[in-house]
């Protein structure tokens, strides 16, 4: 497959999924969420990846007032934060995360920020310089809300960052806010990103003189 190469200024990394293999907790979790609901497991992680956790219950259980998706959401945070068993990082994410050290980029992930921290620290990764975090946003991806925020805590537009992702709702709300998205890993692939890499392993990066980056995708 012939390479692609991205010129951006700044990068926006999502955390589980693309940095963070944390599929094991998440899918606990949800596992036990669905079958207390009397809901289809599958369809609920379809939803879920990607999603703060009161968005996902607000499109599994339409009818429910929001305030109890919010306060149920609050319990299972907990559970998370508690449940660190198989979190790893994703393959080649020490060695990204190391080439950008100095680079612009930021963490844009639908976690909160102290969930966020308890699996980048579970995983062994170093927090990016900048973090957008639940607490960050009013709507949760898809909304491009937090990509948008993302751009400009670094300062550049939309257009000059390049978003990384693994999610459906994810890689829609990179495209929502304008710029390109490569999506990392099988789950990505099916959504349409920009560009596809099997693993981070797949990608390298390139500081320019005029201040850009070149990203080479395979």
């Amino acid at each position: 497959m012939p390479s692609t190469t991205f010129t951006p200024r700044a990068l926006l990394l999502d955390m589980d999924g693309t940095l963070v293999n944390s599929d094991a907790v998440v899918e606990r979790c949800w596992r036990r969420w669905a079958e207390a609901y009397g809901l289809d497991q599958t369809e609920v992680l379809r939803v879920a990846h990607g999603r703060q956790g009161q968005a996902t219950m607000a499109v599994l259980l339409p009818d429910r007032p929001m305030e109890v998706n919010l306060a149920e959401n609050d319990r299972m945070l907990a559970e998370e934060k508690a449940d660190t068993e198989g979190v790893v990082p994703i393959p080649g994410a020490p060695a990204f995360l190391a080439a950008l050290a100095g680079l612009p980029h930021a963490l844009v992930t639908s976690a909160d920020a102290p969930l966020a921290r308890i699996r980048m620290a579970a995983a062994g990764l170093p927090l990016p310089p900048v973090l957008v975090t639940a607490e960050s946003v009013g709507a949760s991806k898809p909304d491009p809300e937090g990509f948008l925020k993302g751009a400009a805590a670094l300062g550049f537009a939309p257009g000059d960052c390049l978003a990384f992702e693994d999610s459906a709702a994810g890689i829609a709300a990179a495209h929502a806010a304008g710029m390109p998205v490569i999506g990392i890993g099988p789950r990505a692939a099916a959504h349409h990103p920009t560009a596809h890499a099997a693993t981070l392993e797949a990608l390298t990066i390139t500081p320019n003189p005029t201040g850009t980056l070149t990203v080479t995708v395979g």
